[in-house]
């Protein structure tokens, strides 16, 4: 698969993805820490990929155009 992330969009779905990650764990309970939780985890996945599988659909990228 192909890389649709640009760095600065990668840098901002890592720093939210730990606070997500943070907040489900440590603030958050029950069901609402675990959605919390999994959101954070995606957009950790996200990030450490470069590839957003929402944007494949609509042919959509963050990277600078060439």
């Amino acid at each position: 698969m192909k890389v649709n992330e640009s760095t600065l969009d990668r840098v901002a779905r890592a720093a939210i993805g730990l606070m997500l990650l943070g907040a489900g764990i440590f603030a958050a309970k029950g069901t609402f820490g675990i959605v919390l939780d999994v959101l954070g985890g995606i957009l950790l996945f996200t990030a450490a990929t470069g590839m957003c599988l929402l944007y494949m659909p609509f042919k959509f990228s963050t990277l600078p155009k060439k």
